[in-house]
């Protein structure tokens, strides 16, 4: 009986942690697109500065 709960311990911690795997992954998703927004409007805006410098 005992031996059952240790298993049923561990299924549940495997499914938390591939959860909090899955929860980063994401998260770092969300920044990396975020940056990536970031990063296309400075270039657009520098592109209009010198546009306008000219």
């Amino acid at each position: 009986m005992n031996l059952m709960h240790e298993n049923l311990a561990r299924a549940q911690m495997t499914a938390r942690l591939g959860e909090a795997q899955q929860m980063r992954q994401g998260r770092q998703l969300t920044l990396a697109r975020r940056q990536h927004r970031k990063a296309e409007q400075a270039v657009q805006q520098a592109r209009l500065a010198i546009a306008r410098s000219l």
